[in-house]
């Protein structure tokens, strides 16, 4: 390979690129940065200004004024970090979320319109190339947190859901086919009834892959949201997913109006029962049961929203 042919794939890609019309229809009203910075914000649920500028490889001074544009818009809002008070957190509001959404949604539909034009038999080979050149640009370095966005769910992402659990579930646990039929069922409910203004589903995904779900949905209970199907992809643990999957429901069911949060788990599930009580939630009742062909005991935990924290 010569520098020409790097050069030449460069003139051919930009073209491509141009073609999916990413100065005008995809953006408007906003610039690509922007669009950028949303894109950020949309997929974390707590940023903080700082690390934006690093992310995105920002001037100080620009990404400021990009967010002071989005908050005089009722975008975003601002306030002091979790975990550095020298920092200043950025969330999207309600109103951000729909314009991120709306960017996701046109690229989604460019996208899958330029793939429209690839034979289905040469998509696996097209997916396989891309992964090849980020691997050997990517210097083979292990994957970092910040490579993992949080998203929506795109088709065949809650099919990928369903098998995903059943097939973990069996291979670290020895759950049988019961537990299939479970999360089918509430994958099943969520995908033909649910409210997005109430409920919502995440993915992560790292290198184009999904690596991680969870979902955050109504309980029986009133003014209560259920935390459900928590999963982290085996080769993608010790990246920080499930603090930021468990984080996003958090953030999220403050922000509708949830007064609290619930979540049914068992004992055996350690690494997750950390990552609850790392979130402040707090271990309320267990019982013994038979399900999935062994022995368990089921626990109910659950987060006060409204609780002031310690």
């Amino acid at each position: 390979m010569t520098v020409q042919d790097i050069r030449s794939f460069n003139r051919f890609y930009t073209n491509v690129i141009g073609a999916l019309d990413y100065g005008r229809h995809l953006y408007a009203p906003y610039t690509l940065t922007e669009s950028r910075v949303l894109y950020e914000l949309a997929h974390a649920p707590r940023t903080d200004a700082a690390d934006l500028r690093v992310q995105l490889h920002l001037d100080a001074g620009y990404l400021s004024r990009i967010l002071n544009k989005f908050e005089e818009d009722g975008l975003v809002e601002r306030g002091p970090s979790e975990t550095d008070p020298r920092r200043r957190s950025v969330t999207l509001t309600g109103r951000g979320r729909e314009a991120a959404a709306l960017l996701d949604e046109r690229a989604r539909e460019t996208v899958g319109a330029l793939l429209d034009t690839v034979r289905t038999e040469d998509r696996p080979r097209l997916a396989q190339a891309m992964r090849t050149v980020r691997e050997i640009l990517g210097h083979g370095r292990a994957p970092r947190p910040e490579d993992v966005v949080l998203r929506d769910p795109a088709p065949g992402d809650l099919g990928w859901i369903v098998q995903r659990n059943a097939a973990l579930y069996a291979a670290e646990y020895g759950w049988n086919a019961d537990y299939e039929g479970l999360v089918a069922r509430i994958v099943a409910d969520y995908g033909e009834d649910h409210d997005p203004h109430l409920e919502r589903t995440w993915i992560a995904e790292l290198d184009g892959r999904p690596v991680g779900c969870v979902m955050c949905v109504r309980d029986d209970a009133p003014g209560a949201a259920r935390l459900r199907l928590l999963l982290v992809e085996p080769d993608a643990r010790g990246l920080g997913i499930g603090d930021r999957l468990v984080g996003a429901v958090v953030a999220f069911a403050r922000e509708v109006g949830y007064r609290e949060v619930v979540l049914w788990t068992n004992d055996v599930l350690a690494a997750a029962r950390r990552i609850y009580q790392r979130h402040g939630f707090v271990l309320v009742a267990e019982k013994p049961h038979r399900s999935f062909g062994h022995d368990l005991v089921g626990q109910d935990w659950r987060l006060d929203l409204h609780a002031t924290p310690e």
